[in-house]
């Protein structure tokens, strides 16, 4: 059974970095693409970033310039890095990996940024 277990989150001044990583253990098909999607309460889930297995990223805009998504194809692990941090970002992140036939997501870790 695939797991994908999401670390890094807490609590951090506006202005200030966090790091998720996110680990997928079980046996899985090789990973396509990778990604963040991140839900703030009373909002719909959005698209964070991802990152396709060769290395091509995208970013939604409101995090571009401040956000870097990377990824370790050998340990099936992707990497959130997040500067310059603004409480708008406060949601729960989750990660998302595709096989192409499979989606798998984590269970979210909370990112809270104060003012």
């Amino acid at each position: 059974q695939v797991q994908l277990v999401e670390s890094g989150g807490g609590l951090v001044q506006a202005g200030g970095s966090l790091r998720l990583s996110c680990a997928a253990s079980g046996s899985m098909y090789r990973i396509n693409v990778m990604g963040w999607y991140r839900q703030a309460p009373g909002k719909q889930r959005e698209l964070v970033a991802d990152i396709t297995r060769g290395g091509s990223t995208n970013y939604v805009d409101p995090v571009k310039g401040r956000f870097t998504i990377s990824r370790d194809n050998a340990k099936n692990t992707v990497y959130l890095q997040m500067n310059s941090l603004k409480p708008e970002d406060t949601a729960v992140y989750y990660c998302n990996m595709g096989t192409g036939i499979y989606v798998y997501w984590g269970r979210g870790t909370q990112v809270t940024v104060s003012s």
